[in-house]
């Protein structure tokens, strides 16, 4: 999602194509909704969900910074396995603002990874949005908080 109309209008029909013919486990496709701070990203994520639980698909929509501090916190009280359970296998996934969060390898590989892997192999939907666009996003990834690249 970029900040021309054309571009906004083009990423509203995807949305409310995907929100109205998505089939978890038959399908896996997502969307990828990415623009400057502001543009309606989180707001687009909220209707597709609507549109979802009109359809009867439950989903959830997850923003992406307050989950990774929220599974660092888990290790403590050992919830971690049973809130990556809830968000690997909700129907359709909305994470919303990935790439706003502080990237450890630990969240990238063994949260981030993990519920994106299974998804894929079940063949469920996830919806992302972030500020950044592809390259930027891969970029953030393969960093960590420690400042050095991964392979």
């Amino acid at each position: 999602m970029d900040e021309s109309d054309d571009t906004r209008g083009k990423a509203v029909i995807q949305s409310l194509r995907f929100a109205n013919e998505t089939h978890p486990g038959e399908q896996g496709e997502g969307l990828y909704l990415h623009g400057m701070f502001g543009v309606g990203k989180t707001y687009i994520a909220a209707a597709i969900q609507n549109t979802l639980a009109e359809r009867n698909i439950q989903s959830m929509l997850v923003y992406v910074p307050e989950f990774f501090r929220e599974m660092r916190q888990s290790v403590a009280d050992g919830t971690v396995t049973e809130k990556l359970e809830a968000v690997k296998r909700v129907p359709v996934l909305l994470l919303d603002d990935l790439g706003a969060e502080t990237m450890s390898s630990w969240v990238r590989d063994d949260v981030l990874g993990v519920i994106l892997q299974y998804r894929m192999t079940e063949k469920l939907p996830t919806v992302f949005t972030s500020n950044w666009d592809y390259d930027e996003l891969e970029d953030h990834l393969s960093f960590s908080q420690k400042g050095g690249k991964n392979a």
